[in-house]
């Protein structure tokens, strides 16, 4: 199968996943559930989740990937309406489509945002709770990375750079590390402790994490600075008009392209050290310093 094939495939798993452990639309509160699915099923490449499963299938566990990889999409998800928000970016178009807040109201989207945020424990709860040292394994993975230290530490500290007009290598990279980076390497981890292959190999996945995360904000920087708002399916320049920290402001866009190239082929390389067959994982990984959107 060819990795074009393969993705395909892999992201069907992941919208049938979605669309069976969401709560169901007519079950009340229906607004609420509304906007919750209206967040989670409005496409998207779904990253975050395919990488879990990617990472599942370098081993041979029979434990079930795919609770753990829609509460990674909630987890992402739920940042997003957050992002979008009149308080934080103020964003008007989210994958193409009005934002949560902006198709129902900021309350809602608050709502619906905190009730992914606990949905995804939830799925990690009743779906491992045959499994408990596998569960308290991903819920710790997957809670640092969404927590203060991490997800929402990012965000925190990108806010107080836009508030203060902070702007440093060190600053960007803390944000890119944790807001970015921290869940993407949580979907890793996650699905290297179910794949069953050993502590090592979660290490080495946390690396690659690292440096993929990095990269895909620093193309993300790229093409707030460089694409189309079509295309991008939100706000494109939203970045340069807040005057907020990027790769681009502080190195300008070819030098982040290189950067964003030299974290890509690290994390490639660090492939070859995986037990199993990495080839998806690394097609994954390459496509992605190239994509559009």
């Amino acid at each position: 199968m060819d990795f074009k094939t393969k993705l395909q495939a892999a992201r069907e798993r992941v919208e049938d996943a979605i669309d069976r452990l969401m709560p169901p639309p007519e079950q009340r509160p229906r607004r609420l559930h509304a906007a919750m699915r209206y967040s989670m099923e409005s496409g998207g490449k779904r990253l975050r989740p395919i990488l879990l499963l990617a990472a599942a299938e370098l081993g041979k566990s029979g434990s079930d990937p795919l609770p753990a990889a829609v509460a990674v999409e909630c987890i992402h998800s739920y940042s997003l309406i957050h992002d979008d928000l009149p308080c934080m970016d103020d964003g008007d178009l989210r994958r193409g489509r009005p934002s949560c807040h902006r198709r129902f109201d900021e309350a809602t989207a608050v709502l619906a945002g905190d009730a992914l945020n606990t949905h995804a424990f939830f799925l990690l709860s009743r779906h491992y709770r045959d499994e408990p040292a596998l569960g308290l394994e991903l819920t710790g993975d997957l809670a640092r990375a969404a927590g203060s230290e991490k997800l929402i530490g990012g965000q925190a500290e990108d806010i107080r750079a836009e508030k203060d007009g902070l702007s440093d290598p060190e600053l960007l990279d803390y944000i890119h590390r944790n807001k970015t980076a921290a869940l993407i390497t949580a979907a890793l981890t996650m699905g290297g402790r179910l794949s069953a292959t050993g502590a090592d190999q979660v290490e080495r996945l946390a690396g690659i994490g690292t440096d993929l995360g990095v990269a895909y904000q620093i193309i993300d920087d790229v093409l707030d600075a460089t694409g189309d708002t079509e295309v991008l399916g939100k706000t494109a320049g939203a970045d340069v008009a807040a005057d907020k920290t990027t790769s681009v402001q502080l190195r300008g866009v070819d030098a982040s392209r290189k950067l964003a190239r030299d974290h890509t082929r690290r994390a490639a390389e660090s492939c070859r050290s995986l037990t199993g067959d990495p080839t998806f994982l690394v097609d994954l990984i390459r496509s992605l310093e190239h994509r559009i959107q």
